[in-house]
């Protein structure tokens, strides 16, 4: 697990501050990590074309260059004057050097965005945009210089975006390299540390980012149990019982000692789940909102989810007239995708914004959500999930695109329904069950366009 950060100039200004170093030893350290990507990768003699800008983003590319001259083919394209103190420090060094400056970028081994980063507060011009998708177009290994320039620190995009494949950045890492608009952008990430080591130069943030090692599964270690002992999940059984099925498979294969469907009607079901009209009295966390419908009268679902029992919603239930009533309770996870979840913004009178609204501030509009909602867990799907209850809030960065198909939020509500039901809290248990989700997605082996709900859930048993 490690921190995140909306920005750094401050953990900048404690090294000056606290530790004794210079905004020019920073920069140093800064371009010799980038240099140490180039060399672990390319073989000295390739041909390396640094685009510097006008501040000190283009001020570490200067230096980069400066690491690389003699071992490498360097050339350094400034398409803006050099205008930092820093930068110009960089560029006289340059100058004394020899390094080539030149004004077109010619076919090479690796190139280096060092435009914008982290820094740019104001859209991108015409020229910058058309000279990132000329970039973009260009064969070679693109690496960013802190961040993709065109990617905004919030998370949101410009007009154009620098696709790197690497990405190292400055100190620590920024959380809008983790926006959805962000997954096709960073590529690999590295931290460069920056003259002292992490440990040292981040504080403490409430905004983490999860760790594929950070999932902690249901393991069974005490031999003198019964099914009883792993908790009785309820699934609100509704019009697309599909979606419960679904959900009850991947709970049961994901530890809860029994699943029960609760329907108003029969359904056909795998033989290893259990069906009731009734809740049963040992059921001890409820899954409802997957394929709900119409199915069930307001008084039907009360009697299935009272006493305040752990839930975990999705679906149906962002639209339904009980949803004011469930967010008072609490224990319960809330797993909408974007579009779920402007409804539910909406509907709380947090904000209204469309999808696209949404997700240029992701990371904004959960922290509305789970200031003005404390006790609640909220999931947000998406290409990197945030999960988020009170002031403490995870990313988790780990899903690809083979997640991209009907049934695998069902399959994830079932997951998360698993742990409430063996008697993880409501945040344990979202941020585990993402894990253990996005795990099985990165474990697949087949096409990415093949998966099935079933595919993730026989991935299960092999986490």
């Amino acid at each position: 697990m490690q921190n995140l950060f909306d920005e750094v100039d401050s953990l900048d200004r404690r090294c000056y501050n606290s530790y004794g170093l210079s905004e020019e030893l920073l920069m140093e350290h800064a371009a010799e990590a980038m240099a140490v990507a180039v060399r672990g990768r390319f073989a000295a003699g390739s041909r390396v074309v640094i685009v510097c800008g006008p501040g000190n983003n283009g001020a570490d590319g200067l230096a980069l260059a400066r690491l690389l001259h003699g071992t490498y083919g360097v050339e350094v394209v400034l398409p803006l004057e050099v205008k930092s103190p820093m930068a110009r420090v960089q560029f006289e060094r340059l100058e004394k050097l020899g390094v080539p400056v030149v004004n077109a970028i010619t076919p090479c081994d690796v190139l280096v965005d060092a435009l914008f980063g982290s820094g740019l507060g104001r859209p991108l011009g015409s020229g910058i945009i058309g000279m990132i998708k000329l970039m973009n177009a260009m064969s070679a290994f693109k690496l960013a210089c802190d961040m993709p320039t065109g990617l905004r620190t919030g998370g949101g995009c410009d007009a154009a975006v620098f696709r790197a494949d690497l990405t190292v950045t400055m100190g620590a890492l920024k959380r809008g390299m983790f926006s959805d608009a962000a997954k096709n952008a960073v590529g690999e990430i590295i931290v460069a540390e920056l003259g002292v080591s992490r440990a040292l130069y981040e504080r403490e943030s409430n905004w983490k980012l999860l760790d594929r090692s950070d999932l902690r599964l249901p393991l069974r270690d005490e031999p003198d149990v019964h099914k009883g002992s792993f908790g009785h999940l309820g699934i609100v059984c509704g019009e697309k019982s599909g979606a419960a099925v679904i959900a009850g498979k991947a709970a049961l294969r994901f530890g809860a000692g029994l699943v029960t469907l609760l329907s108003n009607e029969e359904v056909a079901i795998p033989y290893e789940l259990m069906q009731s009209h009734l809740r049963p009295a040992t059921v001890n966390a409820v899954a409802i909102g997957m394929g709900l419908g119409q199915e069930f009268a307001e008084q039907e679902l009360r009697e299935r989810i009272d006493d305040d029992i752990p839930l975990v919603c999705d679906a149906d239930i962002f639209a339904h007239p009980m949803l004011g009533e469930l967010l008072k309770r609490k224990r319960i996870v809330l797993t909408p995708h974007p579009k779920e979840f402007t409804t539910l913004l909406s509907r709380t009178g947090i904000a209204t914004t469309d999808v696209r609204g949404l997700q240029l501030n992701r990371f904004g509009f959960v922290e509305a959500f789970c200031h003005a909602y404390p006790d609640a867990v909220l999931l947000l799907k998406g290409a990197n999930v945030i999960i988020g209850q009170g002031e403490r809030f995870y990313v988790n960065p780990h899903g690809t695109n083979v997640l991209a198909k009907g049934g695998s939020g069902d399959v994830l509500s079932g997951l998360i329904g698993a742990l409430l039901a063996q008697g993880y809290t409501p945040l344990d248990a979202a941020v585990h069950a993402s894990l253990a989700h996005t795990e099985v997605a990165a474990r697949y082996e087949k096409q990415p366009y093949a998966l099935t709900p079933d595919d993730l859930i026989e991935g299960v048993c092999r986490l």
